[in-house]
């Protein structure tokens, strides 16, 4: 093969939990692929597609789903208090308690990619965070709350008979 061809490859090195070491190699092994790395590519790219899906613009209704160790009451604390910024983003969230001093929480949300994307990496920031997912549609909940903004179109609409 023409080395011209070959794509340009970049190492780096990448350190695990010998727990979630096993668990990637185990999903590689699944998935009958040849390496960790390929796998570790596909993930990134997963998430690169996921950032903003290219829906940079307009409102977008979803969940957050966190999972996250609560070993203390100030990992609630901190991501309460997270939440409490991105209040009109934020509609509600539901939380239970997991094995192993693990919770699971679910936040539904609306607003733009924009604010979406930056409450998801603030949550993050939270050090207890082990996992974090955005899923998104571009379908939008019925307005909860004017937030001193306009009537919506629909509302006016229904109001007027038309």
């Amino acid at each position: 093969m023409d080395p011209d061809l070959l794509p340009q490859l970049a190492r780096i090195g990448v350190s695990l939990p010998s727990k979630l070491l096993a668990q990637l190699d185990a999903l590689v092994s699944r998935r009958g692929l040849p390496s960790r790395s390929q796998m570790i590519a596909e993930l990134i790219r997963h998430e690169l597609a996921d950032a903003d899906g290219g829906l940079a613009d307009g409102v977008l209704a979803g969940t957050i789903t966190l999972i996250y160790r609560a070993e203390s009451g100030r990992v609630r604390h901190a991501l309460a208090r997270v939440q409490s910024e991105y209040l009109p983003e934020v509609i509600s969230s539901q939380h239970v308690f997991l094995e192993e001093d693990r919770s699971l929480e679910v936040l539904l949300v609306q607003g733009s990619a924009e604010r979406l994307q930056q409450l998801c990496d603030r949550l993050r920031r939270v050090r207890a965070v082990q996992q974090l997912k955005l899923v998104t549609t571009r379908s939008l909940l019925p307005p909860l709350h004017a937030h001193g903004t306009a009537e919506p179109e629909t509302a006016r609409r229904r109001a007027s008979g038309g």
